[in-house]
């Protein structure tokens, strides 16, 4: 499978839709209409932190999604990249969209210059955490939330 990434664009939005609503579905994650517009407003500003890449098939049709920001890292005086979200079609797994999404968020994020791209995963998501072992290195932190 020949795979690209590009910015997502307009025309996305339904295929965009069904990608992100596979993702909260993936995580138990109950997801309205209403908030998914909220999230495709901020990655069709471009003043918002969120962006957003598409993943898509020699046919050009989106097959995977990667959502990510800048954040600031006071310790290390640096900026770096968190991908939020990062979702393939389950019929597009294993055909290397989920490498070529990572591959050029690592790109872009040397382009800005960027000291590290981080991101989180479930304990028992095993199939991504098999492609991220491969990609990057597991740190040794242990994440909190404070619920509000």
């Amino acid at each position: 499978m020949s795979v690209a990434i590009r910015p997502i664009e307009a025309a996305d939005r339904e295929a965009w839709e069904r990608l992100y609503a596979g993702y909260a579905a993936f995580y138990r994650v109950e997801q309205t209409p209403e908030m998914r517009a909220r999230v495709w407003s901020w990655i069709a500003d471009p003043a918002h932190e969120v962006e957003g890449v598409v993943a898509v098939d020699a046919s050009g049709a989106p097959v995977g999604l990667a959502h990510f920001r800048r954040f600031a890292r006071p310790l290390s005086a640096s900026t770096g990249g968190f991908l939020d979200d990062l979702f393939v079609d389950p019929a597009a797994r294993g055909l290397g969209a989920a490498d070529t999404l990572l591959a050029w968020l690592r790109d872009e994020g040397r382009r800005r210059g960027w000291s590290v791209i981080r991101w989180i995963t479930a304990e028992d998501n095993y199939r991504a955490r098999a492609v991220y072992d491969r990609l990057a290195a597991r740190t040794p932190w242990v994440t909190y939330d404070i619920k509000l």
